[in-house]
């Protein structure tokens, strides 16, 4: 996210100086400071996962779709390795985005999710025979401008398969059933969750777009780059996207107290079948976000189920001591908060407590990695133009046990 408060460290960032993830030794004040419990039954959020089947069904007959493993097979861009110069403690793996994706002052990646997300361990992690890497971005009119559209970039993480990665753009169905259309999202994709083929994407003041992995779209990549949807006839253009992902359902929030939930990241935890979720809050002098403490919300899914249930109630709600939010993640009890302004990495249990860690500046989302080989793994990435690495560490370095 492009916060006010980051601009120092994107200048850091920038002149190639990357922080070390070295244990941060904390004061007896900071220790103290543990998130604590509040009512879980004041947070709901209504699912619906059929806003869209009308569009959508003549949108699928208009236009056909590709397989996960058909839009891979045409990935058309180059992932190339992390900098020598780029370090954090317990480091893995990871890649940067092609040169002109590394630099692009329009386009942001924000959220990050993976095929083990979607399937578990199962298989490798295979999600339609290929392991991936997915990436939420937002896009702005002009470098300086509006929130102008939202992507995905899947990646593949497999050594059987070409470094290559492909940009879909994420849209939403207009139209009618007789001349179906679909249109920008202009939202800040600041989280995402894939589980099974459902794609949950954080949409900051609502909740979720839901959006569907087996109905990517096949379009025309023609055209100009400031067209989008049908133009005439069968004849459909997306900025020159040649695949489109339309929404499907919408997951929206709400809270008895009134004071609503900032949806600003997300991410799955295969062990309690939920969601968790952050929100971006500042200490004080923010304009455009709350000037509060904020809170992480846990909404479980349908038993046996990757949908939510119609209504669903949360399962567990935390206020939190740490501000500048930009990534969450759970697993088995356990939790990981980033904060972008702090450049910290906070790990808590209920029975250990808190712990600090420095962390990269420019941080965006966190995304838990089973593995039943090798350690399991946090992935994380980079917003800052020119500093794009998407890596992943071992979260055992991270307070995990």
């Amino acid at each position: 996210m492009i916060r006010h408060v980051r601009t120092a460290a994107r200048a850091i960032v920038a002149a190639g100086l990357l922080v070390t993830g070295a244990l941060v030794g904390a004061s007896p004040a900071a220790a103290a400071a543990a998130p604590t419990t509040l009512s879980a039954s004041e947070y709901t959020i209504s699912a619906d996962y059929h806003r869209f089947d009308t569009l959508n069904s003549a949108l699928v007959t208009a236009l056909g779709t590709s397989a996960v493993h058909t839009v891979m097979e045409n990935a058309n861009h180059d992932r190339q390795a992390l900098p020598a110069s780029f370090s954090v403690g317990g480091l893995s793996t990871g890649f940067r985005f092609d040169d002109g994706d590394n630099s692009d002052c329009q386009s942001f990646p924000q959220g990050i999710t993976t095929s083990r997300d979607a399937v578990g361990t199962a298989d490798s992690g295979n999600y339609d025979g290929h392991q991936l890497v997915l990436v939420s971005w937002y896009t702005k009119d002009g470098c300086d401008g509006a929130q102008q559209r939202s992507r995905i970039t899947l990646v593949d993480w497999d050594a059987t398969y070409p470094n290559t990665y492909r940009k879909i753009l994420l849209v939403e169905p207009t139209g009618t059933a007789a001349a179906p259309d679909f249109k920008d999202i202009p939202i800040h994709a600041g989280g995402v969750s894939w589980n099974g083929d459902y794609l949950y994407v954080a949409d900051t003041g609502h909740g979720m777009r839901v959006f569907d992995m087996r109905k990517i779209l096949n379009t025309d990549s023609g055209g100009t780059a400031d067209q989008i949807g049908r133009q005439s006839g069968t004849v459909y253009y997306a900025h020159n996207y040649a695949y489109v992902l339309p929404q499907v359902g919408t997951v929206t929030s709400q809270t008895t107290s009134g004071n609503n939930l900032v949806w600003s990241s997300v991410s799955l935890d295969r062990v309690s079948r939920s969601i968790v979720m952050t929100e971006y809050t500042c200490q004080s002098g923010c304009t455009d976000y709350p000037n509060r403490p904020p809170r992480a919300v846990r909404f479980p899914f349908a038993s046996g189920a990757t949908t939510f249930a119609a209504t669903t109630t949360a399962s567990q709600a935390l206020q939190l001591p740490w501000y500048n939010l930009n990534g969450v993640a759970s697993h088995n009890g356990r939790w990981w908060f980033n904060s972008s302004g702090q450049k910290k990495l906070y790990y808590w249990t209920p029975t250990a407590g808190p712990s600090t860690f420095a962390w990269v500046g420019g941080g965006e989302s966190l995304s838990y990695w089973e593995d039943t080989t090798n350690p399991d793994l946090l992935w994380s990435l980079q917003e800052t133009t020119g500093g794009r690495n998407v890596f992943a560490v071992t979260q055992a370095t991270y307070g995990g046990g």
